[in-house]
């Protein structure tokens, strides 16, 4: 992990509150590195649904292809409870037979110290590809993780899945439903190997709340495509992208779509998808680009995902450089319908183009002393239509290439 923290970073890590059902705990296996710790295992109490979204790649990870053939599996839904474990140093990924049976041989030790079924037991696996996970060092690992279950353990559950974070990072909302609390907490991991597909990411969220699980999944599908879908660090997509919801039943029942729950839902994922972006490695800058005015939403998706992921754009901002024209070659090259004579371009609240040329009220002293600040905004409108897209970046930076040059060394 590098030793300097984001400049991006919150202050400290959040007080989550605990959530009923959930137990966590940490161990240091040594699966890469020494002291440090790299499982987590959280288990859930009888009554839990369980929701997830994972990558799209098509070399995605054993543990992730796992997930996926479990996470239908609701023969033992409201009566079992569920297990998470996640490992950092090894991603488990590209590594064939070795790699699943990797998978099978970690769930059914873990289904055996906690008494639950194989099939209720989530594997979760970031770091290095194609080298094969000492899965043994795990599983010894499981008397010790399973002795030191602990509902307020989920801080150290957010440092044990850390791989080139500077932070870990946790959100939690509290609200109140037919007069119950009902408490949402999460956390998550990412900072390179981040682009929206989903946007290497782990993310696990846990309630209180009672939720069948078809419901959970619709919620948590929608939101992802608002929140980890809309944020790049460098526009490559990880074979380890998982995110796990799971819902204890604890507390209040959620029948339907719509307020508190789900906006609170979305308040902790776009936060945590955030803190990602925040941690991007080799980050300074935070970086909102709205897109407006497009023929549709999908066009305006093409720009803002044009803009955010352009090399030349993101070194622009990591030099403080207001290089407009930038952008108006990365809407160029985005697919989507686009006309130079209805562009406007803004950085923050100052014009700096609008109807295919610069704005007479623009002096290139505006945009540099605006690109100085560490929050930016480009905003660009089309001038097309209704379609709109907001995406979240960060610069880019020599850091960057620093931490990458020499990941596995």
């Amino acid at each position: 992990m590098p030793a300097a923290v984001s400049p991006l970073a919150p202050a400290t890590f959040p007080d989550l509150p605990q959530v009923a059902g959930v137990r966590f705990a940490t161990a240091a296996a040594g699966l890469r590195y020494k002291n440090r710790t790299d499982v987590m295992l959280a288990v859930c109490d009888p009554g839990t649904s369980i929701a997830g979204v994972f990558t799209r790649s098509s070399t995605r990870s054993a543990p992730v292809r796992d997930c996926e053939a479990k996470i239908g599996f609701d023969g033992a839904e409201g009566a079992e409870g569920a297990a998470i474990l996640v490992n950092s140093g090894n991603s488990n990924a590209f590594t064939g037979k070795a790699g699943e049976g990797a998978v099978e041989r970690v769930a059914a030790a873990v289904a055996e110290v906690t008494g639950l079924p194989a099939a209720r037991v989530f594997t979760s696996s970031t770091g290095v590809i194609g080298e094969r996970l000492p899965d043994d060092r795990i599983t010894a690992a499981l008397g010790e993780l399973t002795e030191s279950l602990d509902p307020s353990g989920i801080e150290p559950a957010a440092r044990a899945i850390m791989t080139t974070d500077t932070f870990p990072k946790g959100c939690a909302r509290v609200v109140e439903i037919d007069g119950q609390k009902v408490t949402i907490a999460g956390i998550a991991k990412g900072s390179g190997m981040i682009a929206p597909d989903m946007a290497t990411m782990l993310v696990y969220i846990f309630t209180d709340a009672k939720v069948a699980r078809p419901l959970l999944q619709e919620m948590l599908s929608e939101l992802t495509d608002r929140t980890f879908n809309c944020i790049t660090v460098d526009g490559d997509t990880s074979t380890s992208d998982t995110l796990l919801l799971a819902a204890t039943g604890k507390s209040a029942e959620v029948t339907a779509r719509g307020v508190p729950f789900e906006d609170a839902l979305h308040e902790v994922m776009l936060d945590l998808s955030h803190q990602v972006v925040r941690d991007g490695e080799g980050a300074t800058k935070f970086v909102e680009v709205a897109v407006t005015g497009a023929a549709d939403d999908v066009d305006a998706r093409k720009v803002a995902s044009s803009i955010a992921n352009s090399p030349l754009v993101k070194t622009a901002i990591a030099g403080e450089d207001p290089n407009w024209g930038r952008i108006v070659m990365a809407v160029g090259k985005s697919g989507a319908k686009a006309d130079r004579d209805t562009l406007s371009i803004r950085f923050g609240d100052i014009e700096v183009a609008r109807d295919g040329w610069v704005s007479p009220d623009y002096a290139e002293e505006k945009g540099a002393a605006y690109m100085k600040g560490q929050e930016l905004v480009i905003r660009v409108d089309l001038g097309l239509g209704d379609g709109t897209a907001t995406m979240w970046t960060c610069d880019l930076t020599h850091a960057y290439i620093q931490i990458n040059a020499d990941y596995r060394s």
